[in-house]
């Protein structure tokens, strides 16, 4: 079995400077751009049979390009969303730094932010879907999963089986691709975070 991790391309929150998260920005048009060149690579290079998709605008929008092309089966999956940032989504960083400032060693790991959740049940979301996934689509050859940059690091931390205390982050760029596999019970890192579909190769 083949995962297939694909990041959203570039949203509109990435040039007005605020939080994203749970704020349900769309695609720029470059963001569009990104998404429609992923799209010609993996339906050339890797076609997957399903596509799950977190349901934000940004990420279901690149993954409708991908399914225009492929001709699969697209599944909303909840889980898949990014970070819940509760009273940050949306608002402008320089805002955010004045209402609502992390303590000077940082927010604990098992306290949520207002209204949003904890890096504990964010990485705990991830193990789930992660979980969920292999078991649900076992039967699938190679599944393609469309999220976001913070989902995708945690998912990556529980294919890994990184312990909870790990400071890893894995970075994807827009539109980034990562290919894992399950092997006879073994989980093998195929590539992270291919961008070449961007530079026209």
């Amino acid at each position: 079995m083949e995962l297939l991790i694909i990041r959203h391309g570039q949203s509109e929150a990435d040039l007005l400077g605020v939080h994203e998260g749970r704020a349900d920005f769309p695609l720029t048009a470059l963001g569009e751009q990104q998404a429609t060149k992923m799209t010609a690579y993996v339906a050339a290079h890797f076609p997957p049979d399903i596509i799950l998709t977190s349901p934000l605008k940004r990420a279901k929008a690149t993954a409708l390009l991908l399914q225009e092309e492929i001709g699969c089966q697209l599944i909303e999956e909840q889980e898949l969303m990014e970070f819940n940032n509760g009273v940050l989504a949306g608002l402008a960083r320089e805002e955010a730094a004045v209402k609502y400032p992390l303590p000077p060693n940082g927010r604990p790991a098992h306290i949520p932010i207002e209204s949003g959740e904890s890096e504990l049940e964010f990485r705990f979301r991830a193990e789930k879907i992660f979980h969920q996934i292999v078991y649900d689509y076992q039967g699938y050859k190679r599944v393609a999963v469309i999220s976001h940059g913070g989902l995708i690091s945690q998912f990556l931390k529980a294919y890994l089986q990184q312990p909870i205390s790990s400071q890893h982050f894995f970075a994807t760029g827009d539109t980034g691709i990562h290919l894992l596999e399950i092997k006879e019970g073994k989980r093998v890192i195929r590539f992270l975070n291919r961008l070449e579909h961007l530079n026209g190769e």
